[in-house]
Parts: C-alpha cells; structure tokens; sequence
C-alpha cells in the first residue's frame, strides 16, 4: 500500500470536500460560476496545481516499490522534473484544465486504495467518486476544452446549477455519514 489511509478518514476528507465545496457553488452562485468560467484559462492557476501535481508524482515515485522498474527510479525522477518544466514553458493553452486533470488522477488513487478488499457495500461511494475523478481526469488532460464546455453547460441554467450543488452537497453529505456509521478506523 503506498498511502496510510483508512477507508473512514478517506470518506471523511471526500465527503467534507464535497460538502464544502458544493455548499459554497450553492451560497455563492455568482461568485464561484465566474471563477469557474475563468478557470480554464487561468494561467497561474495552472502553474500552481502543476507544481503540486509535479511535487506529488514525485514524492510518490521517491516513495513507493516500483518493482522490476526499481533501477530506473533516478531516471523516473529526472523525468517528473524535467516534464514539469517543459509544460510549464511550452504548454499555454488549457494548462490549468490539464494540471487539475493530472490531479484527478492522482487523487484518484488513495481513495481507490483506501475502499480496496473492504466488506461495506457503501465503499461503493467512494470508489465511484474516484473512478469518475480517474475518468474525466483523463478526459481533461487529453480534450481541456471539455471542462470549459462542461462548465457553460451547467452555469447555463440556474436550475441546472443548483441541482448540480445540491446533488453534490447530498452526496457529500452521504459519504460522511456512512464514514461515520460503518467506516471503521
């Protein structure tokens, strides 16, 4: 296992996130769709969550067992550093969608690890949260201008923008209760 994490502080920290995050598109709708809207263009933002993407990639390969891959470690680390730079120089367009896709992917992983060979049915939650994170993640790195269209999508319409907060916020709220009820530590 490369991260530590219980399946009921993972619910914990996933349903918080979601609660807070959805809660706040929800109390500041104005607020949170034009940030949203500027978001995929937003150069230092893409430089910010490509450095903690870079930072996180390479802790973890410093960290984990990499198999019959082990000798090539300095290389793999060599590489995270020099990829890192090498977007930030020559990738302008979307970097901010393509940095949080590589997020998504990383984030992705822990929760997966988090519900592996547990017996609740309700780590389903999670799991789907992190397959769904792992899947647009990889959508965004490839396509960015997807989650550009999928935010006017859903800022469209302001019934379709509070049924997005609130399904989120729900959501949320569920996975905190069963980390709470049934996630053991």
């Amino acid at each position: 296992m490369i991260y530590s994490l219980s399946l009921h502080t993972a619910g914990l920290i996933l349903g918080l996130l979601l609660v807070v995050l959805h809660g706040l598109a929800l109390m500041h709708s104005q607020g949170t769709q034009a940030l949203l809207r500027a978001f995929p263009r937003s150069r230092q933002t893409g430089v910010a969550l490509l450095t903690v993407d870079a930072i996180w990639a390479y802790l973890l390969v410093s960290n984990m067992d990499l198999g019959e891959f082990t000798s090539w470690r300095q290389w793999i680390l060599v590489a995270i550093v020099v990829g890192y730079f090498l977007t930030l120089m020559f990738v302008d367009e979307f970097l901010a969608v393509r940095a949080l896709g590589i997020l998504a992917l990383l984030a992705a992983e822990p929760l997966l690890e988090a519900a592996f060979l547990r017996p609740e049915t309700s780590r389903l939650l999670v799991t789907a949260v992190a397959y769904a994170w792992a899947t647009i993640g990889l959508f965004w790195v490839g396509m960015p201008y997807l989650l550009r269209d999928q935010i006017n999508w859903v800022t469209r319409v302001p019934g379709r923008w509070k049924a997005a907060a609130l399904g989120g916020l729900v959501y949320g709220a569920v996975v905190i209760f069963f980390a709470l009820t049934q996630y053991g530590n």
